[in-house]
């Protein structure tokens, strides 16, 4: 399966956003699927993640509240849903998914995805 990170751009503080995650290959309910963004000069952080029925959603605390995750089976793509925007939400944006985990398990470290997409940048001015 390949990733396909899209949706980025620069906006404004306060501005909404969605960043798409197609999956190509293989239909996304066999995946868990997990967003995370690198700002310059930081490590790779988690932001969100969906279990593979997409019942089952984990954020950050940084962005909960804020940021909605979801999947598309149909699609074969997962979202992030990324609203009140603060210039510390700037980064490139990936997504990442998983076949191993249970139906119901979300994962929030790096190493725990499989499969990764390219980058996408999000640029949140003041």
């Amino acid at each position: 399966v390949q990733l396909q990170a899209s949706g980025g751009g620069l906006v404004q503080a306060g501005d909404s956003v969605r960043l798409s995650c197609a999956a190509s290959g293989r239909t996304s309910s066999n995946y868990g699927i997990g967003w995370f963004r690198q700002a310059p000069g930081k490590e790779r952080e988690f932001v969100a993640s969906i279990s593979r029925n997409g019942v089952i959603t984990s954020y950050s605390a940084s962005v909960k509240g804020r940021f909605t995750i979801s999947k598309d089976g149909a699609k074969n793509t997962v979202y992030l849903q990324m609203n009140s925007l603060k210039p510390e939400d700037t980064a490139v944006y990936y997504c990442a998914a998983d076949a191993r985990w249970t139906p119901y398990t979300v994962a929030r470290g790096t190493n725990e995805y499989a499969l990764w997409g390219q980058g996408t940048q999000v640029t949140v001015s003041s």
